[in-house]
């Protein structure tokens, strides 16, 4: 069974780490694909706006074609990675509003978590994250990345070890039968 990942960079700050970040994962997750194939989704190519649609995504009436288009990306999805930096202990704006634009879209799929930051590594992002995408209807899985000191993490490309915790393969083999029995139990409805 194919299963398509979106990779969501959430920083769209100029000069951001997680485009370093998220690099680094989409190296390390290819290579340990399985039948997983990893597309990023970076918003600030993205751009939405702040949310302007007049009614509530649970309706699925989505009216500007910015929205559509974001509902037709999220939707060829089958599972998520967010890639996020923590801002004042919580999620960058850019990322809650992404969430915010769609509903059933985001439904009955799994999604795990790389941060970032200071001390935490962004682990108070990944708390609120999974207040959030519960609300979706998503399935939050345990596993997660986290990288402290992020100014000073990354070298050749790389995550230092020492400013990682988590588990990859973990994470991925998770993701991967989450993600598979996920689409099966959707595609019986």
């Amino acid at each position: 069974m194919s299963l398509s990942i979106g990779v969501i960079l959430a920083s769209t700050r100029p000069q951001r780490a997680g485009e370093g970040v998220a690099r680094w994962f989409m190296k390390q997750a290819e290579a340990n694909a399985g039948d997983m194939k990893f597309t990023l989704i970076d918003l600030k190519e993205v751009n939405l706006p702040f949310l302007d649609e007049p009614v509530s995504a649970m309706m699925n009436q989505y009216q500007n074609e910015h929205t559509k288009k974001w509902a037709a990306t999220i939707a060829s999805f089958d599972g998520f990675v967010v890639v996020t930096p923590e801002y004042n202990h919580s999620v960058p704006a850019a990322l809650k509003n992404a969430f915010d634009f769609l509903y059933k879209e985001w439904n009955r799929k799994p999604i795990s978590f790389v941060a970032y930051g200071a001390d935490a590594g962004g682990a108070r992002a990944v708390e609120h994250l999974r207040t959030i995408v519960t609300e979706l209807q998503m399935a939050p899985m345990s596993d997660q990345i986290l990288i402290t000191s992020i100014w000073s993490a990354m070298e050749d490309g790389n995550v230092k070890a020492s400013n990682l915790n988590g588990d990859m393969a973990r994470l991925l083999r998770n993701l991967e039968w989450w993600t598979a029995a996920l689409k099966t139990a959707r595609e019986k409805k």
